[in-house]
């Protein structure tokens, strides 16, 4: 692990259409790193590739598992948070249990497409492992509900970008993330 840091790593996806420089995941990145987190902001090779669409999911879930992988041998964390905003964030939720996360904290989770509530991705919250989800109050992809081991936190006056206050959404988040838990 980078010298200061407790042995733990919180790894960050971007959206579908977005980059890791997206104001959310970088306030959420300062935030924790001010805390003794380790953090990896992690680009899918759709991007990398300078492509905008995304793979589909389970190219985006097997190339995830495969940072995961990496950076369990290189850094040689002891607990893993995982997390992202939208569509990141449903990749964590998809691989929280192969990773061998402890948490997942969900940016913007896009509970179903604009306008489609009947496809609904609530399924995908439901791992079993404590779920941190950070949403808009005004978010067109929809507002998740809260479930046994899922604490959804609405933030007013935001909307699925999460980027009228940026600082607001860390420190939403920085405890969570944070716990030695």
């Amino acid at each position: 692990m980078p010298e200061g840091h407790g042995g733990t790593l919180l790894m960050l996806g971007h959206g579908a259409g977005g980059d890791v420089d997206a104001p959310d995941l970088q306030a959420v990145r300062a935030a924790v790193l001010a805390r003794g987190v380790a953090v990896a902001l992690v680009t899918q090779p759709y991007r990398v590739a300078g492509r905008r669409a995304p793979a589909p999911a389970p190219q985006l879930d097997a190339a995830w598992l495969a940072v995961v992988a990496r950076l369990r041998k290189v850094l040689g964390f002891t607990v893993l948070v995982v997390g992202g905003r939208s569509s990141g964030a449903r990749v964590a939720c998809r691989t929280a249990r192969d990773a061998g996360a402890a948490r997942i904290l969900a940016l913007a989770f896009p509970l179903h497409p604009p306008g489609k509530p009947d496809r609904s991705r609530a399924g995908e919250l439901l791992t079993g492992l404590p779920t941190l989800v950070l949403n808009g109050a005004k978010d067109a992809f929809g507002i998740p509900s809260e479930g046994p081991d899922v604490q959804v936190r609405v933030l007013p006056g935001e909307t699925h970008a999460l980027s009228k206050d940026p600082a607001a959404v860390a420190a939403a988040a920085v405890d969570f993330v944070a716990s030695p838990a």
